[in-house]
């Protein structure tokens, strides 16, 4: 990016030098909502994201009432992130060569539609599991689209680098606080109306965030020159990073824990009828302690200063998530569980968090579409891939014991982690520029 280009953005949103140099002094956790259009953009997605929660958990105890298996469970996570896996490598490219305010715009109206199609099929009785699926699989293909160019989005909004950590930590707050909100929420709504009132709620929130990329102003975005197609533009990301040791090293880590760690999600309601002899409540009340845990961990990475760097916060996360799956899979008490879930939902938003971070602070811009597309590869694509071993192997072992492998193998991989903490720490001086 240019020095003219640089000081032009910061023109257009009226933040002066003095103002920036005072911000950036404190330790103020929410500073990234000084600039306008970051500030829309918050407010936006906590409208939207509450019906996003909603959806997801109408979804997993929809299919679980049509099917009363965890296997379903496990193929309905699937349906919905294989998409991620297989797309994500494209839609970096796509995400470093064109308007990425543009095409957030498309992909939300696309989801909103996805949303009300869910619904009307279920109010007027016409839903089946395998419908349930295909619908998955669209929202999935959409969400290829959004999750790598929504990541890399966020530097265009706010322009400085030394906003983008507190942005990131930002975006975490607003993902979590709904999740908060939004599964107990649904809980009530699926008990009194069923999930189809939850499918339709959710398509009424998408006007939060559309509006919200409506009004904004003078969006810039860095974008990588037409030069070269699309197949050029894949291998140079796979070799951006491959070349990138501290990139690599975290980005296989975080794929390695989404592998193992993230399918504890889609045994929830599992847990919630069989272990712990509840509802939808339940479920509810064990996502939403989740999604509570997960926004006191974004607050903690939010209110850190943008100099301080986060590989030993991934490590301690991945640590600390690995230790509570494994003492969740022996609770058999619903106190004890939502106490167990509230240090996992911290644990998993400290190390994804730190994890965004520290890419975004080291990738070069050119590159931030395609290697955001890795990381989302790493994170939603390999949960993909976990959710449906999952499913089977709880099927076949039970939910408790499935639990308790991915926690053991959480934990394996972040003391491996933690034993080349010091190589990392080493590399990490050769790449930042």
């Amino acid at each position: 990016m240019s020095s003219d280009s640089y000081h032009n953005r910061r023109h257009s949103w009226n933040m002066k030098e003095t103002e920036l140099n005072k911000l950036l002094k404190t330790d103020n956790p929410f500073r990234a909502l000084k600039v306008y259009n970051f500030r829309l953009f918050f407010i936006g997605q906590f409208v939207s994201l509450i019906g996003t929660w909603i959806q997801q958990l109408a979804s997993s105890w929809l299919m679980y009432r049509l099917t009363a298996s965890s296997m379903w469970l496990g193929l309905l996570a699937f349906a919905a992130q294989m998409p991620i896996f297989l797309l994500t490598p494209i839609t970096g490219v796509v995400a470093d060569r064109y308007n990425r305010h543009h095409i957030l715009m498309i992909t939300q109206i696309l989801l909103c539609i996805q949303s009300l199609i869910l619904g009307l099929l279920v109010v007027f009785g016409y839903i089946t599991p395998a419908w349930l699926l295909v619908l998955n699989i669209l929202q999935g293909c959409f969400n290829a689209f959004d999750m790598p160019v929504r990541q890399s989005f966020v530097f265009d909004m706010v322009a400085e680098k030394e906003l983008l950590s507190n942005a990131i930590a930002l975006n975490s707050v607003v993902f979590n606080s709904t999740r908060l909100i939004g599964p107990p929420l649904a809980g009530l709504l699926v008990a009194q109306f069923g999930e189809g009132v939850c499918f339709l709620i959710n398509t009424t929130t998408f006007s939060g965030i559309i509006v919200a990329l409506l009004f904004m102003k003078n969006v810039q975005y860095s974008a990588l020159s037409r030069a070269g197609n699309f197949k050029e533009n894949i291998k140079e990301g796979f070799s951006y990073v491959k070349n990138h040791y501290p990139i690599r090293t975290v980005l296989i880590l975080l794929a390695l824990i989404s592998l193992l760690g993230m399918p504890y999600m889609v045994l929830m309601p599992v847990v919630a009828v069989e272990i712990l002899h509840g509802d939808s409540h339940t479920l509810g009340f064990l996502l939403g302690t989740a999604g509570f845990g997960a926004l006191i961990g974004a607050l903690y990475i939010a209110s850190r200063s943008h100099t301080v760097r986060f590989e030993n916060n991934i490590a301690a996360g991945s640590l600390s998530l690995g230790c509570g799956l494994i003492l969740f899979s022996f609770s058999r008490n619903l106190y004890l569980s939502l106490a167990l879930m509230f240090i996992i939902g911290i644990s998993l938003i400290v190390q994804m968090a730190s994890s965004n971070t520290f890419i975004q602070s080291m990738v070069e811009d050119s590159m931030r579409g395609r290697v955001m597309s890795l990381y989302t590869m790493s994170f939603m694509g390999m949960a993909t891939i976990g959710n449906l071993f999952a499913g089977a192997i709880a099927q076949r072992i039970g939910v408790p014991l499935t639990l308790l492998l991915s926690g053991v193998g959480c934990t394996i991989v972040a003391i491996l982690f933690y034993k080349n903490l010091g190589v990392l720490k080493k590399n990490i001086i050769n790449y930042v520029r």
